[in-house]
């Protein structure tokens, strides 16, 4: 798989998926989140303006991005010069009358699975360890300033965010999402209520830079609140534009972007999960519904006709899975304030931040496709979920021709005795921990194979 141009993304939402189950006498629950109003839209709009939109102002000259590139193969069934470009760009025509390749939502939540491309699946490929080699390339743009100055307004203001941004947000391996350190780092040079550009930032966003897995869309049209940890309550859709910040001029253009995003959230709500492609074992399956429903369903919920979702955040003492993602959102004291006090706060139908003690539970649709698991994507595969036993401490998978394992259910991967860099995913440094979760561990082998043979349905 080729590396991605430049890799722009918005906000990510899952974690881990298994078992669990708890007592009302426990000392701690899970809490439920409150649900809040969500605007409406027409899906159809709102798959067109994903695909060809321009909620980005500013990209890559058309003629400049083909050298770079070349032409790609056209998953999206796209006409005119959007045929020519990978299904993570829209060619859009700018106010100075230049086609310009601009980056979209579709590179991190859109993926190629077994040769089809499935929109709304996390995008598990995904390279964002390269940005420091960015550097000439970032030059080259600059230096279009006095040689070719109409090419260099269209990318300046991706050019600038880009340079603010570049190299301090690169994980440490390959695969994992650093949305919410973008966000961070753009943030602190906007201007809350404004969103106009300031080179100096205006707030500290720190050194951290912790890795997350992308989530499959379909998952949002059950939940409560957006992210991990249960952060994004009240509008999606203003967290679902806020990558308009990457090269936003001010909040009149969010506004009319604003505008879609009723659609876009429309759309999303619309996308379902892909089916298992292969043989199931229905008495087997039944057999996992019934372990799934007593041990498992008290906070990932049922399925079906009358299944229900209950939204919970359990607390991290309770999951025990890596805590710096829910920790560093507590502690992002000054963007969660610049959030909380901005333009996407405002109006009738606000999005706040709410940092929380714990992970959200999330639903398991299509749980099958979705790994790597863990909210930093740390275990690869549902099997070693349900059993900590089988979670390797160093573990690599090949992304240039990768192979689906049908029974364990995640990416074939191979285990190694030490770390290698970004080539191999290293489960003992900070934030990329495999631990936790152990609800799985209770049950039997055979009774785990029944669970997977019943997730495999959903």
């Amino acid at each position: 798989m080729k590396k991605s141009f430049f890799l722009i993304t918005i906000f990510a939402a899952l974690i881990c998926c298994a078992a669990f189950s708890y007592r009302e006498g426990d000392f701690l629950k899970p809490i439920a989140i409150p649900a809040s109003a969500q605007r409406t839209g027409d899906s159809a709009r709102g798959y067109t303006y994903l695909t060809t939109g321009d909620f980005l102002k500013s990209g890559f000259p058309y003629d400049f991005f083909m050298a770079a590139k070349g032409k790609s193969i056209n998953y999206l069934g796209r006409s005119g010069k959007n045929a020519n470009v990978d299904f993570g760009y829209n060619v859009v025509t700018n106010a100075d009358s230049i086609d310009i390749v601009i980056p979209t939502c579709m590179q991190c939540h859109a993926a190629v699975f077994d040769g089809k491309l499935i929109l709304g699946l996390g995008n598990a490929a995904i390279d964002f360890t390269d940005f420091g080699s960015k550097a000439k390339q970032l030059a080259l743009l600059k230096s279009w300033k006095m040689t070719a100055p109409r090419k260099y307004n269209a990318v300046r203001s991706l050019i600038t965010s880009m340079s603010a941004v570049n190299p301090l947000m690169e994980p440490e391996v390959r695969g994992v999402n650093t949305a919410d350190r973008l966000a961070a780092l753009l943030v602190a040079h906007r201007d809350p209520q404004t969103l106009k550009w300031r080179d100096a930032p205006l707030l500290n966003a720190g050194s951290t830079v912790v890795p997350t897995d992308v989530p499959a869309w379909w998952l949002l049209k059950r939940k409560n609140a957006m992210f991990y940890n249960g952060f994004g309550r009240g509008d999606f859709s203003k967290f679902l534009m806020l990558s308009n910040i990457l090269t936003v001029t001010d909040s009149t253009e969010a506004r009319e972007v604003y505008g879609h995003f009723g659609d876009v959230l429309a759309y999303i709500r619309s996308i379902k999960p892909p089916s298992y492609p292969q043989h199931i074992d229905e008495g087997l399956a039944a057999t996992g519904k019934e372990v799934f429903l007593n041990t498992c369903s008290g906070c990932h919920g049922t399925y079906g006709p009358d299944g229900a979702y209950p939204n919970l955040l359990v607390p991290g003492a309770l999951i025990k899975t890596d805590s710096l993602l829910f920790r560093a959102n507590q502690q992002a004291k000054p963007f969660v304030d610049w959030f909380n006090k901005s333009w996407f706060a405002q109006g009738p139908n606000a999005a706040q931040l709410v940092p929380g003690n714990g992970y959200v539970a999330p639903p398991l649709d299509g749980v099958w496709v979705t790994a790597p698991y863990l909210h930093n994507g740390s275990v690869p595969t549902i099997e070693a979920v349900l059993n900590s036993m089988l979670r390797p401490t160093y573990w690599s998978r090949d992304f240039d021709k990768p192979e689906y394992d049908y029974t364990q259910l995640g990416w074939r991967y191979q285990v190694r005795n030490q770390p290698d860099g970004r080539k191999v995913y290293n489960t003992t440094l900070p934030g990329y921990g495999n631990y936790g979760h152990y609800f799985g561990d209770k049950l039997s082998d055979e009774e785990r194979k029944a669970v997977i043979e019943y997730l495999k349905t959903l």
